[in-house]
């Protein structure tokens, strides 16, 4: 049986160094101080504890030292940074003259195009009918009913987007029809039997386009023949003719009298004439001259009786009729209902082919001419169309009221050419007509649409510079001056004299003169811009 040695100092010492080798093995290796694989537990349980012990102390010390990098490297970018910044905000006193000297000036330039050049008006305007008629009838309407009432509507026979057909009633007023018949002359007055003048043929003409024969009158006469049509006409829309003047008939009546007591003093002449020569003598001479006196008094009233017949018969009265420009035509607005009174511009009637009316500024007027070409342009549906300038005010036309009047019989506003839908162009303005040169999409009915009238043209493509592109110097040449491939370069750059011709737009038109060459793509100096 062996004796255990009681543990000396140098064992304790060995002991404790072996202690660390182990801890510091283990502090390598995985994470919770346990023993790398395969080591052995020698010196048992409470060797083990103590080897644990040992390795939460190093552990310890080895977070401290990666804190302490963390903080060294942390200062060291700082101190990066610091360095950075403080070497951007020293300046030299050159690099201080640099950076508040000006930019150096930049060249504009532009390039040589070879188009047609054109100068153009461009305005606004609006697609509208060539005509436009506001009606306010009924005031023979009223007189021929013989009452001191205003007017009342008692039938509505077009109502408003309905189009119209030559010779059909649009409305009734007071029992009297308002019907529409081809011409452009509006009515201005009563068209009665016996009348004359364009008026009267521009009826005739409506009456045979719809079948109503004038007979022989001649045209521009109001005769038999006419009259004769003008029954015909009422009758075949359900009316009977106003008369000429209520008091015809007894003014006929009392022609024909008189015409039969001229006839009965011609009969008792002649009795006493002959009695005369019978008897013979002075009495003879006398009874001869009363004879001539009677059949010169039935004569005369011959010719009054034919004179009262001729004047009597149907009229066709003024508020009754409207003359439209073409047809089909359109109500545009009916601005009173059955039974209620008729206000001024009772109706309003839109005819004729469209037009564009616009206004020109005034000094605009005397470059727009008729007969130039127009453009037109629809920005809402993208719709274009080609034109011609019909007409050009000659003087500014101030804005009227809007559509109105004193009917049919009154001035038609609208049928000029310088009238306009809704009234004239604005103050100060100068009407404007276009004629579209093909019927126009029925889309653009009332739109606001661009016009660009072609006021003059090269006629074919020619070379065209920017106006501030041409210089003329003291000598009296006028210039370009040509870039080359770097603007800047002031030694690559040629000056090429040009003759000017048309500008427009801001353009100007130039042809090489002197053996210089300008082609279609050279970039010419424009200014320069200094800062």
């Amino acid at each position: 049986m062996k004796h255990q040695q009681p543990p000396t100092a140098d064992t304790d010492t060995e002991r404790e160094a072996g202690a660390e080798r182990e801890t510091g093995a283990e502090a390598e290796g995985p994470p919770g101080g346990g023993s790398a694989p395969g080591s052995a537990g020698a010196g048992g349980a409470g060797a083990g504890g103590a080897g644990a012990g040992s390795g939460d102390g190093d552990g310890g010390s080895l977070r401290r030292r990666r804190r302490m990098l963390a903080w060294v490297v942390a200062g060291a970018v700082l101190l990066t940074g610091a360095g950075v910044a403080l070497g951007a905000s020293i300046r030299s006193p050159a690099q201080v003259a640099a950076d508040a000297a000006p930019p150096p000036p930049s060249v504009l330039s532009d390039r040589v195009e070879r188009r047609v050049l054109t100068s153009s008006v461009v305005v606004r305007g609006t697609v509208a009918a060539e005509q436009v008629v506001a009606l306010s009838p009924g005031a023979g309407a009223a007189a021929a009913a013989g009452g001191g009432g205003k007017p009342v509507v008692t039938r509505v026979a077009k109502q408003p987007g309905a189009a119209v057909q030559a010779g059909e009633v649009l409305v009734e007023v007071s029992g009297r029809p308002v019907f529409a018949l081809a011409g452009a002359l509006p009515v201005y007055r009563d068209l009665k039997p016996g009348a004359t003048g364009k008026d009267v043929g521009q009826l005739q003409a409506g009456l045979r386009a719809l079948g109503h024969s004038t007979g022989k009158d001649p045209s521009g006469t109001y005769g038999p023949g006419t009259k004769a049509a003008v029954t015909a006409l009422y009758t075949a829309l359900g009316y009977t003719p106003r008369p000429a003047d209520p008091g015809d008939t007894e003014r006929i009546q009392a022609a024909e009298d008189a015409v039969d007591a001229a006839k009965r003093q011609v009969m008792t002449a002649k009795t006493a004439l002959a009695k005369a020569k019978e008897v013979g003598g002075a009495d003879t001479a006398e009874a001869q001259q009363q004879l001539a006196f009677a059949q010169a008094d039935l004569a005369k009233a011959a010719g009054r009786l034919e004179a009262a017949r001729a004047a009597a018969g149907p009229m066709v009265p003024a508020d009754e009729l409207v003359f439209l420009k073409g047809f089909p035509a359109r109500v545009d607005a009916v601005r009173a209902a059955v039974g209620e009174p008729v206000p001024e511009g009772l109706l309003v009637v839109s005819a004729g082919a469209p037009v564009i009316r616009s206004s020109l500024p005034a000094h605009q007027r005397e470059l727009v001419k008729p007969g130039m070409k127009v453009e037109v342009l629809s920005e809402a549906t993208g719709l274009t169309a080609a034109g011609t300038v019909a007409s050009v005010a000659d003087a500014p036309a101030p804005a009227a009221g809007g559509p109105g009047g004193a009917g049919p019989g009154a001035a038609q506003p609208g049928g000029g050419a310088d009238g306009a839908p809704g009234g004239a162009p604005d103050p100060g303005g100068y009407a404007l007509t276009v004629t579209p040169d093909k019927a126009l999409d029925a889309r653009l009915a009332g739109q606001g649409v661009r016009l660009t009238v072609t006021a003059a043209s090269s006629g074919e493509p020619v070379l065209v510079v920017p106006l501030s592109a041409v210089s003329a110097g003291a000598d009296g040449r006028t210039t370009v001056t040509v870039l080359g491939a770097d603007p800047a370069d002031t030694a690559a750059r040629r000056r090429v004299e040009v003759r000017a011709g048309m500008s427009a737009d801001g353009m100007v038109q130039v042809e090489p003169v002197g053996g210089g060459a300008l082609a279609d793509g050279d970039r010419v100096l424009v200014a320069r811009a200094t800062p």
